[in-house]
């Protein structure tokens, strides 16, 4: 899984900081790397540098072999804890998106991506 980081100009941390967000981001969503290729992730500071409530913003897109990407997206007051919230969020989106491909024997259900062979 290749994770890639994407920061504005407000955003500080630099190299520690997207190795962390690799770092995290393979340990939680280690159970999906089978299926999903890449990550991008977005930092954004909000308010541009002034401090103010939920101004930081994370958002992943997740490109998962053979399905649309998944994208989700969270604010919080400081960019740990939105990145930790969003990835948190992709891992529920992953599991409800790749459960829809399986019926409950494991089987491949009508909605595989497949299924039009």
């Amino acid at each position: 899984m290749q994770v890639q980081v994407n920061t504005d100009d407000h955003i500080q941390g630099g190299e520690s900081l997207a190795q962390w967000i690799t770092d995290e981001s393979k340990s939680r969503l280690a159970r999906f790397q089978d299926y999903v290729t890449r990550l991008e992730v977005f930092l954004s500071d909000l308010d541009a540098g002034k401090s103010g409530a939920n101004d930081k913003r994370c958002r992943i897109e997740a490109r998962v072999t053979g399905r649309q990407p998944v994208t989700v997206t969270d604010e919080a007051d400081k960019m740990a804890n939105a990145f930790i919230a969003a990835v948190d969020k992709l891992a529920r989106a992953l599991d409800a998106d790749l459960g829809r491909a399986k019926d409950r024997n494991g089987r491949d259900t009508i909605r595989a991506a497949d299924a039009g062979e």
